[in-house]
């Protein structure tokens, strides 16, 4: 029984989706998945294990930010033997080709924190990136869903409210499609224990037109994702 957790040994599927929300984990538990059980209430960051299509799924809440999804990603694998994780999250777009609601793989994630240099003692910066099967599979699910999904680099960062918004233009130069929080920890974590991992985000705001989606658009579009997420860990 982990720290942040709680669950006991067998609750939880080796195969994860990891909403930043945990009301979100909630909300997919209730709609996605079936014949469901919540295995974590602690903290409030809601876990709960069900099947779908007839395989063990569970969908446990992260909290927001790559120091809180650190800890859910270690103990998950290292104290419960999980091994396919999926984040499944907003993000805010870079890149003007992307639209409200459109579904992002983050191939890799750029980040802005030092936690990954901290791991090589400011040596080196590493280069988090996603399980190859598991976002080849993604692009191949949301090909048959008639999903138009993006793959590209994104940028983990530590700040929501940056003072240097010009640092994203200059991102989205170098190709970064989007900003987000959690990615570049989970690949990293993952790497480091042998665990595949990906990141499917949904556009919610736009930073260089200051669109935001509504209540309504965002339910749609993260269903869209949470659908091909789905597919993909269970292939």
């Amino acid at each position: 029984m982990s720290t942040h957790i709680g669950a006991k040994p067998g609750e939880i599927a080796e195969r994860i989706l990891l909403p930043g929300d945990p009301l979100r984990a909630k909300w997919i538990s209730e709609n996605f998945l079936d014949d469901t059980k919540c295995y974590s209430t602690v903290r409030n960051v809601y876990g709960f294990t069900g099947t779908y299509r007839g395989v063990p799924v569970s969908v446990q809440g992260t909290g927001m930010g790559m120091p809180s999804a650190s800890i859910y990603a270690h103990e998950l694998i290292n104290e419960y033997g999980v091994q396919t994780l999926i984040r499944i999250g907003s993000c805010g777009a870079l890149s003007e080709n992307l639209q409200l609601g459109d579904v992002v793989a983050a191939i890799g994630a750029s980040t802005d924190s030092a936690m990954n240099r901290q791991r090589f003692d400011g040596l080196m910066d590493y280069a988090p990136v996603a399980d190859f099967g598991l976002l080849r599979t993604a692009v191949d699910v949301a090909a048959g869903r008639g999903v138009g999904m993006s793959v590209g680099p994104v940028l983990s960062t530590d700040a929501f409210y940056t003072d240097r918004p010009d640092l994203y233009d200059r991102l989205a130069d170098y190709g970064v499609l989007v900003v987000e929080m959690e990615a570049a920890a989970l690949y990293t974590i993952a790497a480091r224990h042998r665990a595949r991992s990906l990141a499917l985000l949904t556009v919610s705001d736009h930073l260089r037109t200051g669109e935001r989606s509504s209540a309504e658009d965002r339910e749609q579009g993260f269903s869209q994702m949470v659908e091909v997420a789905l597919d993909t860990i269970i292939t």
